[in-house]
């Protein structure tokens, strides 16, 4: 899946929500790891409403056509956790997931924006999704 999108997607508020979250993950990850952790931690506490499938697909695609912008680099980590914190600035939640892809090789190191029962959001998974969870937030 690419990191960004050149589709706009979202209501206004969805995207600014996403520059938000995005602008905000690009200075997270910038910083000292526990950081981003605890931010995520807070993001999920913030958002107690459940986002419906259509909207978290909605949400993610924003910050893919969002990251589209930033001329350094705007790849999973970037786009998830802005995904993550642009859902809590909503008051809703996504679940961020830190994780690696063992087969088939070579191994790969993913994070993704999950919603909670659902299964990845905005993720190519017509192959199956092969990426095993090493940290969820």
């Amino acid at each position: 899946m690419e990191a960004y999108s050149t589709v706009r997607t979202g209501t206004f508020g969805e995207r600014l929500a996403a520059a938000a979250g995005f602008a905000l993950a690009l200075v997270l990850l910038r910083l000292p790891f526990r950081h981003a952790v605890r931010a995520a931690r807070l993001a999920r506490r913030r958002g107690r409403r459940e986002l419906d499938a259509a909207r978290a697909e909605v949400l993610v695609g924003a910050v893919r056509h969002t990251a589209r912008f930033w001329p350094g680099r705007a790849a999973c980590m970037e786009t998830s956790l802005g995904a993550v914190l642009a859902a809590a600035l909503l008051g809703r939640r996504l679940d961020w997931h830190l994780g690696a892809r063992f087969a088939p090789p070579p191994v790969e190191y993913h994070a993704w924006a999950e919603l909670p029962g659902h299964g990845p959001v905005g993720e190519y998974t017509a192959a199956g999704w092969h990426h095993h969870t090493a940290l969820t937030i």
